[in-house]
């Protein structure tokens, strides 16, 4: 006789329903392991692009301050002795 068949005495159908749970619970750990994985990806596209936009935000700050004070220096350029 083997050792599985001494583990399990009785009817197969009884252990059958338990196998079949079993499996369907692996299946759903699988695919929620997919599904984690696959989300982590997305965040971390996400974190990338919202960096890129933090840089091209701050590049037009710094653009506007330029301008803002090249017409300050301008304006006092035209101001001075004539």
């Amino acid at each position: 006789m083997s050792s599985a068949k001494s583990e399990r005495d009785g009817s197969r159908f009884l252990y059958d329903s338990f196998d079949a749970a079993q499996a369907r619970i692996e299946a759903n750990e699988r695919v929620a392991k997919l599904q984690f994985e696959a989300l982590d990806h997305r965040l971390g596209r996400i974190e990338s692009m919202i960096e890129r936009l933090e840089k091209r935000l701050w590049l037009m700050v710094y653009g506007v301050v330029a301008v803002i004070l090249v017409q300050g220096i301008q304006s006092l350029l035209e101001m001075g002795p004539r």
